[in-house]
């Protein structure tokens, strides 16, 4: 058996548990396995990170800056836009199929004992993410990494992530989503995030509305933890738009960084990355000692964020953004006028069935021209009419397409019909790491 196959069957095995729509608030059986397994998410130091939105793209500017340190880093996002593997990096490249079989091969043995000890306890087997994060930390330990930039799940205090303990808890912004896993309020939702701050710990967070800072604030102190936030200690001072990405300056805590140039498009990539700044100065030097010049411009300059503002295709031009709720709609809509020059944007909009699907629709209004309305291949996708039906409620008139495949060939020819216009596909992850898999199949960019 190759090692692609190999890899392969280890992902059919995880696909047979329950899926990462199925959350617990558990750690404990997490805990136990990684306990058999010599506690590999010990081994080296790690930068932890929740909040709504931005988590990924954060995570992955964190992890660019500390591998230009010279150290060797890992990454662990979900999900993933085309392949399983792109969810665990190590040294900023997806996991090779060879690691991820031997990692594997470490945790199976442990499996049954305690999917037995489950059972005894009245509880459901160990779950796809709470197997995807063991299988991070083992892989991580054997490789070795020095840091692993750990990105929460769902929540915070009850992810399975959590059975790591950060040196530093990075928080991006936090708004409503996942309700009714993580509560009602943003307050209640900052309580659960707020889980992933360990004691003695840096803190960094994003601006956040004052009743979630005063709520991370408070959890902080009762962790003896140094919080600093957005806006007070650290902050992007100017975001202006280059050619490709933006030329960024940004306030530290240690410090002022003179205009450096990020491949990035959004004022709010600017912000992830002074959030990631913050997080590295923390990470390396306490907050007192500034990112060498060399370094940061090499940090900057490799970060990457696929599926974020990704351009898939040209002749027409084709984005694909995961933006899958209002706040993150909110940043799509304002980069896509402020970075690109079209009158027209068509906007092919799939999402999850359990996300606020009006409210992120009523957020791209200001960029769109028509919408089509499409689902995934996820059991967890809205159909293309709930999506159809909720953009009727802003009144627009949206055509109705079974899957990304006929959406697609509808966007891209009625851009083709016009002049200055262009197509976006967001509102799932899902639909856009199906977006970019028909993208390289079907060679869209010239």
């Amino acid at each position: 058996m190759s090692d692609v196959q190999r890899a392969d069957a280890v992902y059919e095995k995880l696909l047979a548990r329950a899926g990462e729509a199925w959350v617990e608030p558990r750690l404990d059986r997490t805990a136990k396995l990684l306990d058999y397994l010599d506690n590999p998410q010990r081994t080296y130091r790690v930068v932890h990170v929740t909040g709504t939105n931005g988590k990924t793209s954060t995570s992955r500017m964190i992890e660019s800056l500390i591998r230009a340190h010279g150290l060797r880093t890992g990454l662990f996002t979900s999900p993933h836009l085309v392949r399983f593997t792109e969810r665990i990096l190590i040294d900023g490249k997806p996991i090779s199929d060879e690691r991820v079989a031997e990692a594997w091969d470490e945790i199976e043995p442990f499996l049954p004992i305690v999917d037995a000890e489950l059972e005894a306890d009245g509880q459901n087997p160990m779950t796809f993410f709470e197997l995807m994060t063991v299988l991070a930390f083992v892989a991580c330990a054997d490789a070795p990494v020095d840091v692993l930039v750990l990105e929460v799940g769902m929540g915070g205090a009850w992810d399975s992530t959590n059975t790591a303990d950060g040196d530093v808890a990075v928080i991006t912004p936090v708004a409503m989503d996942h309700a009714a896993r993580l509560g009602n309020t943003p307050e209640e939702i900052a309580e659960v995030k707020a889980g992933i701050i360990k004691q003695g710990a840096h803190v960094v967070s994003a601006h956040q509305e004052p009743g979630v800072a005063a709520v991370l604030r408070r959890v902080a102190q009762e962790k003896g933890a140094q919080i600093a936030f957005a806006g007070d200690e650290f902050a992007l001072t100017s975001a202006k738009l280059a050619v490709g990405g933006q030329l960024v300056e940004i306030r530290g805590l240690a410090g002022a960084y003179d205009e450096e140039y990020l491949p990035l498009y959004g004022r709010h990539q600017g912000e992830n990355l002074a959030l990631a700044v913050a997080a590295v100065e923390a990470l390396i030097g306490g907050g007192t000692q500034k990112i060498a010049d060399d370094v940061r411009t090499e940090g900057f300059a490799n970060a990457t964020s696929p599926g974020r503002l990704q351009l898939i295709g040209t002749e027409p031009t084709v984005i694909v953004d995961a933006a899958h709720n209002p706040h993150g709609a909110t940043s799509l809509a304002a980069a896509l006028q402020e970075y690109f020059d079209f009158d027209e944007w068509g906007v092919v909009f799939g999402a999850m069935g359990d996300k606020d699907i009006a409210g992120t629709i009523e957020q791209l209004l200001p960029i769109t021209t028509h919408l089509f309305a499409t689902s995934s291949e996820s059991e967890r996708s809205a159909t293309e009419d709930e999506v159809a039906d909720a953009a009727e409620q802003f009144g627009l008139h949206p055509t109705v397409h079974p899957n990304i495949i006929d959406a697609t060939d509808a966007a891209r020819e009625w851009a083709a019909e016009g002049e200055k216009r262009a197509i976006v596909i967001a509102g799932s992850i899902v639909l856009g790491g199906e977006a970019i898999a028909l993208a390289r199949a079907e060679g869209w960019k010239k």
